[in-house]
């Protein structure tokens, strides 16, 4: 199958090896991946801060960057719902643009969905002898719709133990700027996150939100904690 991948801004970035790694499993489930360079921020920063003249920009670039004819596949179920449904708010005054954009969110999917539920691959032969537990996003959960298919994933990954935590689908405290305009209550709030990690006594927090990863990340090398977050598309990569 041929798709079109698109990699959220702060990935590309911050985490580089995150979109190389999303293309090496799509690849490996069978996919021929189309990237088109030009792409950059869908807009969500903007948009979630009461920037929407500058996020309409960003949603009009990403309409052009993406056809509608095959599948968009995104490591990140935050980005991807936002494309999903809040594209029309900005593009409520431009008919041809809001009626592609109907047609796109069709075609938009989270990687683990895609995986899961559109290729019906659960199985890659990856490799990755830890203990881990999973963090689920709030975004991913509650506005994307994921369920247990990043779970899924991981219980066919060979020598991987997943041992889940305590309020798995409590929120990191990231939101986005929120992490900067609330710092005290992020903190407490990452603190607890991790807290609840380490009392299970997984080596990694799995998440397939990068955002939220580097929240966590941050606190724990913040405390010098022997606990990580680690992307799912890094640990599915891992053994192909």
């Amino acid at each position: 199958m041929e798709i079109q991948l698109f990699i959220p801004c702060y990935i590309d970035q911050l985490y580089p090896q995150t979109a190389f790694n999303t293309i090496k499993v799509l690849e490996r489930a069978g996919c021929k991946v189309h990237y088109n360079p030009n792409q950059t921020c869908c807009g969500q920063p903007a948009f979630n801060s009461g920037y929407w003249n500058e996020a309409s920009v960003l949603a009009e670039k990403f309409l052009t960057d993406f056809n509608t004819e095959i599948p968009i596949v995104s490591p990140s179920g935050s980005c991807a719902a936002f494309v999903i449904h809040h594209y029309q708010k900005l593009l409520k005054d431009k008919p041809e643009l809001s009626q592609k954009h109907i047609l796109v969110k069709e075609k938009i999917f989270e990687l683990s969905d895609f995986l899961v539920n559109v290729l019906k691959v659960e199985k890659l032969g990856s490799k990755f002898p830890y203990k881990v537990t999973f963090h689920d996003s709030c975004s991913a959960l509650r506005e994307y719709g994921l369920t247990d298919e990043a779970r899924r994933l991981l219980s066919n990954v060979e020598g991987l133990e997943l041992i889940e935590m305590e309020e798995s689908d409590t929120c990191c405290g990231f939101g986005g700027t929120f992490a900067v305009k609330n710092n005290a209550i992020s903190s407490a709030m990452a603190e607890k996150k991790v807290r609840n990690a380490l009392e299970t006594g997984a080596e990694f927090i799995v998440s397939t939100e990068a955002s939220c990863l580097m929240n966590i990340n941050g606190y724990c090398k913040k405390h010098n904690l022997p606990i990580k977050g680690i992307h799912l598309a890094d640990i599915l990569a891992e053994g192909l």
